[in-house]
């Protein structure tokens, strides 16, 4: 499958959450894949509509139980790094965040709510999460280490932030090349 294939299967996610697109906003979907060999189980496709020194809104998508990698967004210049939060429009995501406040990733004999990936668990470590549905939000501070996975059935979720410099992110695992993407 190709770069077309994946901005349609977007816009057809972002159509399920009511969201529509211009034809020039559809050429901008960013189909990420990290660098990483197993897209699209790792990976993210993402809408920038506004991004700068002030403010930046995105919207994220997210095919059924794929994976943004562990990261954070560290100081850059005069910024703290990003706060960003999290709105779920549609489907379900786990967020993932270093907030010992939040649900520790274990059920009642002890095994994992929502698994990390198979084979990549070493590069996961927060193990504290929100289950975000529609309508429900979650800001990030800047800084903290963070990962999100889709539900089951994939997800849609708007983001609103400070300045975003995906250049500047960390990732836990160091494979991770944040501004490759799919051809």
């Amino acid at each position: 499958m190709n770069k077309a294939h994946y901005r349609q299967q977007v816009v057809n996610f972002l159509e399920k959450a009511h969201i529509r697109l211009t034809e020039e906003e559809k050429a901008r979907i960013e189909i990420a894949s990290f660098g990483l060999p197993d897209y699209p189980r790792s990976g993210l496709q993402l809408l920038t509509y506004c991004n700068s020194e002030r403010y930046c809104a995105k919207e994220l998508v997210l095919f059924p139980h794929q994976v943004c990698p562990e990261h954070r967004h560290p100081p850059f210049g005069s910024s703290m790094g990003k706060q960003e939060t999290f709105r779920c429009r549609w489907g379900e995501v786990y967020l993932f965040v270093d907030d010992d406040s939040l649900t520790l990733n274990k059920n009642e004999s002890g095994e994992p709510i929502c698994p990390k990936p198979e084979g990549d668990e070493q590069w996961y470590q927060c193990d504290r999460f929100i289950l975000l549905k529609p309508g429900e939000q979650y800001t990030i501070k800047p800084n903290t280490l963070h990962w999100f996975k889709a539900g089951s059935m994939g997800a849609v979720v708007s983001e609103f932030s400070s300045e975003s410099r995906d250049e500047f992110d960390i990732f836990t695992d160091p494979r991770v090349r944040r501004l490759e993407g799919v051809e």
